[in-house]
């Protein structure tokens, strides 16, 4: 995929907010810290589009990023930040799942998993909710960079002992944000779920 043009567009907490062009529309989803902001610039060739933040849960609404004139993607706030309030998380949580379950234009979904640490309960919480809603998903390992050469495979298998991986829907990538380590191939996979 190459990208020609990115803008932040809107941020939005319910549906007669959200844009209203029928533009496709990839959602990215991941635990607070995961990386998310950081993989939303180095996809997209920009170095502050989404704000990347060292204090997590920054993240508050549905923030849509317009790539190409032509798809959004769509930063969905970070789950599993333990300074939110209860009310507060469960808020975040009817505003994902009202995007999630209802948005025609939502072609593909996107989870972010820390590569360092074994997938969370709110991560498996949040792949079996994607797997219920049976939409084509990629899996991506996060801050590979930080992992050690020789434990790279060990992660990978921690993760598919977690997670039921084998699923047809599902694809798995590993990533950095820092050395632009698989770039090209998440782009390549938006480009070919945005039809």
């Amino acid at each position: 995929m190459i990208i020609k043009s990115s803008d932040y567009a809107i941020s939005a907490v319910r549906e007669d907010q959200y844009p209203q062009d029928n533009l496709p529309e990839i959602a990215l989803a991941g635990r607070s810290n995961v990386g998310k902001s950081s993989l939303i610039n180095s996809l997209l060739n920009r170095k502050n589009l989404a704000r990347t933040s060292s204090q997590p849960g920054k993240t508050q609404t549905l923030n849509f990023y317009i790539v190409n004139q032509a798809f959004y993607l769509v930063d969905v706030p970070g789950y599993g930040y333990a300074r939110v309030s209860k009310s507060q998380r469960a808020k975040f949580g009817e505003m994902i799942q009202d995007y999630l379950e209802t948005r025609a234009n939502l072609k593909g979904l996107i989870i972010l998993v820390d590569a360092r640490h074994e997938p969370t309960k709110d991560d498996i919480a949040m792949y079996n909710y994607a797997q219920y809603l049976n939409l084509p998903l990629l899996l991506v390992c996060t801050k590979i960079d930080k992992v050690k050469k020789n434990q790279v495979n060990k992660a990978l298998a921690n993760l598919n002992k977690t997670l039921d991986l084998s699923n047809e829907n599902v694809t798995v990538l590993t990533y950095s944000s820092v050395k632009r380590l698989h770039v090209k191939e998440l782009g390549d996979w938006i480009e070919q779920h945005l039809q």
